[in-house]
């Protein structure tokens, strides 16, 4: 990816220049940190049949990965000074 791609990934990136194909997979990535479960059933058609399982598995792991380090650094204080952080309640509890 190149820089002029990283910078359109904002809130809206939807409507920007990127590729269909990195768009498909930022809806993946939204999906998966917005929590309300799988993508819509359109959406995981799609990215079944533009990327590979391998692809898929890979992109999986990397947004699992990135998530539970991003949580694990914020609870052992090491988050960035400028960034905001909120504290929410665990599901069920």
């Amino acid at each position: 990816m190149e820089e002029e791609h990283v910078e359109q990934i904002v809130d809206g990136h939807e409507a920007s220049g990127l590729s269909p194909r990195l768009k498909l997979a930022l809806q993946l990535a939204d999906a998966f940190f917005a929590a309300d479960g799988p993508p819509p059933p359109d959406v995981q058609a799609a990215l079944q049949q533009e990327f590979s399982e391998a692809e898929l598995v890979e992109m999986g792991i990397g947004l699992a990965l990135f998530h539970g380090v991003a949580k694990m650094l914020i609870s052992l204080g090491c988050e960035p000074e400028q960034m905001d952080v909120g504290i929410h309640r665990t599901p069920g509890t």
